[in-house]
């Protein structure tokens, strides 16, 4: 039940993390229907539809990812490394340029784009790339690798979500729910 939970979680922040680039095909799509340069039918429905849906589980999954409880425990910060930023313009470039070329009134584009996502999806779950996800940047989320100790000074390593700066020797309450990824709670001292 826990890796279907975790398989759940990843897949969540997975759709997240393209949430911005659904709003540019939503807008999109809504300009070209006001200017009279798409039909409102059948697929242009659908379009709608998927990236309505899309749009609030991404957004859902967020929010689960973020406020899900569980046993916090306290620890504290060895060593920290941001990884933000090391994947993210060649990621950005590549949903600006999949969201603003791609025909969605075609039933061939449409096709391309759920197998595109289905593709990225796989990469992207299979390898861990949580930390590339530009919703949670522009929230002000930054992704560390951690090395923690815990009370019983065991340490320990982690990948974890923080708004803002992670500060070293800082005591920090986490949950760790997901082997690939957990948020930083609330910050004790």
């Amino acid at each position: 039940m826990k890796k279907i939970k975790n398989i759940a979680k990843d897949l969540s922040l997975f759709l997240s993390a393209f949430v911005p680039m659904f709003v540019l095909i939503f807008i999109k799509l809504v300009i070209d229907m006001l200017n009279n340069n798409l039909s409102f039918n059948v697929l242009n429905s659908l379009n709608f539809a998927t990236l309505i849906l899309l749009i609030g589980f991404g957004i859902g999954g967020l929010i689960w990812n973020i406020k899900s409880t569980g046993k916090a425990i306290e620890i504290e910060i060895i060593s920290k490394e941001n990884i933000t930023d090391k994947h993210f313009l060649g990621y950005f470039s590549l949903f600006v340029l999949f969201a603003l070329q791609l025909n969605l009134a075609l039933v061939s584009g449409y096709c391309l784009f759920v197998i595109i996502m289905i593709f990225i999806g796989i990469v992207y779950i299979k390898n861990s790339l949580f930390y590339i996800n530009p919703l949670l940047n522009i929230m002000g989320y930054n992704f560390y690798d951690v090395t923690y100790k815990v009370k019983n000074g065991e340490e320990k390593e982690a990948k974890i979500f923080h708004k803002g700066d992670l500060k070293i020797n800082a005591k920090y309450f986490v949950n760790i729910k997901n082997d690939n990824f957990t948020f930083i709670d609330t910050k004790k001292s």
